[in-house]
C-alpha cells in the first residue's frame, strides 16, 4: 500500500513539475515602460537601477521631530500606510512626526526585484532614507507581511534605527526555533487551502505560479480576499476601509508574480536567519522594539507570537483581547501604538 501511495505522489510531482516547466508567468507589465502603467508616484532610483515609489505623510521633513518608515503588507501599497490613516492628525501635528510609505518591490509603482530576498527590502529601506534625508537613524513600523520585513532591519540594519514596531507580523512555520509541536498546532489552524498554499511555497517554490493560477483546487484565502479568514472585529472593521477601491487596480498592476507570489515565496521560503536569534539592538535602552497583536487574529496564530516574545524578553509584547489581524484600524490603537515606540508608553 505505501509503495502504491509514493508512485501515485511521485507521478503527481512529475506531473506537476512537467506543467510547470511550460506554463511561466508572464513578465511585469513594469511602470513606465512601453506596455505598463504609467508613472504617478514619487520615485527614488536605488543603486542597482530599480525604482522604488513613495508618498509622505505628517508633518515636513525639516522639521519633525520623529521619522517613520512604514512598511505594508501582503496584497498592499504605499497608499496603505495605517500609521499616518487611522493616526488624528492632531496627534501627527502635536508630536511632529513625518511618516514615509513605499511600494514593496513589484507593487504599485515600484520596480519588481527577481532578486529579492530577506534582507534586499531592509537595503532598499535604508538607501530610500538616505536619499530622502531622514538622517542617521529613523523609526520602522511593518504591518501584516510588513511586520515579517522588520526582523530583516531588526538584523540587517540595526545601527540605523531609533526603534520598530512590529503589528501582527506574518511568521513563517519553518523558522527552525519554534518546537515542532506548537508550528504544527498553528499551521493546521489554518484553511486547508492555506495550508496546501504554504506548503507548495516552502518545499516547491517553482511551483508558485501554476498553484495559484490552476482552477483545480482552491489557492490563497488570503489573496482571494476571502472574508472567512477575518475575526468579528476584523469584519466591524471593513468599512474603514472603504477608501482602498480608489486605488485598489494599482497594487497588483504590474503583475501578481512579483508581487503577492513572491511575498509568499519570500515570507514562507528558507531564511537566511532566525529571528529568535536575534540580539537585543538597544541593550542601554536608546530604543525600544514592540510587538503587537490580537489575541482572535485568524491570519496570524497568536500562539507563535507568544512563544517569540518568550524566547526575545528584549522585545515589549502587547496582546490585544478580542482583536483580529485589522485591529490597527481600531479606534485609539495607532495612537498606542506610536505613543508605546516614541515614549515607552504602555
Amino acid at each position: 500500500m505505501f509503495k502504491k501511495i509514493l508512485v501515485i505522489f511521485l507521478t503527481e510531482l512529475l506531473y506537476w513539475a512537467y506543467l510547470s516547466i511550460f506554463i511561466q508567468p508572464p513578465p511585469p507589465k513594469i511602470c513606465g515602460s512601453p506596455y505598463g502603467p504609467p508613472v504617478t508616484a514619487s520615485r527614488i532610483k536605488l543603486s542597482d537601477g530599480r525604482h522604488l515609489a513613495y508618498k509622505e505623510h505628517g508633518v515636513p521633513k525639516d522639521r519633525a521631530k520623529y521619522k517613520i518608515v512604514f512598511v505594508h503588507g501582503f496584497d498592499s501599497c504605499r497608499h496603505d500606510a495605517v500609521v499616518a490613516t487611522a493616526l488624528p492628525p492632531e496627534i501627527i501635528e502635536d508630536l511632529g512626526i513625518y511618516i514615509i510609505s513605499f511600494d514593496r518591490p513589484g507593487y504599485g509603482e515600484s520596480d519588481p526585484n527577481p532578486k529579492r530576498t530577506v534582507k534586499s527590502i531592509p537595503m532598499d529601506i535604508e538607501e530610500l532614507a538616505d536619499q530622502l534625508g531622514l538622517g542617521s537613524k529613523f523609526y520602522v513600523i511593518g504591518f501584516s507581511m510588513g511586520g515579517q520585513i522588520i526582523w530583516g532591519c531588526l538584523k540587517y540594519i540595526p545601527h540605523r534605527l531609533a526603534g520598530a514596531t512590529l503589528i501582527a507580523p506574518v511568521i513563517n512555520y519553518w523558522w527552525p526555533s519554534f518546537p515542532a509541536n506548537l508550528s504544527k498546532e498553528a499551521y493546521y489552524q489554518q484553511f486547508r487551502q492555506d495550508q496546501w498554499t504554504l506548503r507548495v511555497v516552502h518545499y516547491t517554490p517553482w511551483l508558485t505560479y501554476l498553484w495559484n493560477t490552476q482552477m483545480w483546487f482552491p489557492a490563497s484565502s488570503v489573496a482571494e480576499h476571502s472574508i472567512d479568514v477575518l475575526s468579528l472585529q476584523d469584519r466591524e472593521l471593513i468599512p474603514k476601509l472603504s477608501n482602498r477601491s480608489e486605488y485598489m487596480a494599482q497594487i497588483r498592476q504590474q503583475g501578481e508574480f512579483e508581487t503577492i507570489h513572491r511575498d509568499m515565496m519570500i515570507g514562507f521560503g528558507s531564511w537566511e536567519f532566525d529571528p529568535m536569534d536575534l540580539k537585543n539592538p538597544f541593550p542601554n535602552k536608546e530604543g525600544s522594539v514592540h510587538l503587537w497583536h490580537g489575541d482572535e487574529d485568524r491570519m496570524v496564530p497568536v500562539s507563535l507570537q507568544r512563544y517569540i516574545a518568550q524566547q526575545l524578553p528584549w522585545i515589549q509584547y502587547h496582546e490585544v483581547p478580542g482583536a483580529g489581524h485589522l485591529f490597527p484600524h481600531a479606534e485609539g490603537m495607532m495612537e498606542a501604538i506610536i505613543k508605546a515606540l516614541i515614549f515607552g508608553e504602555k
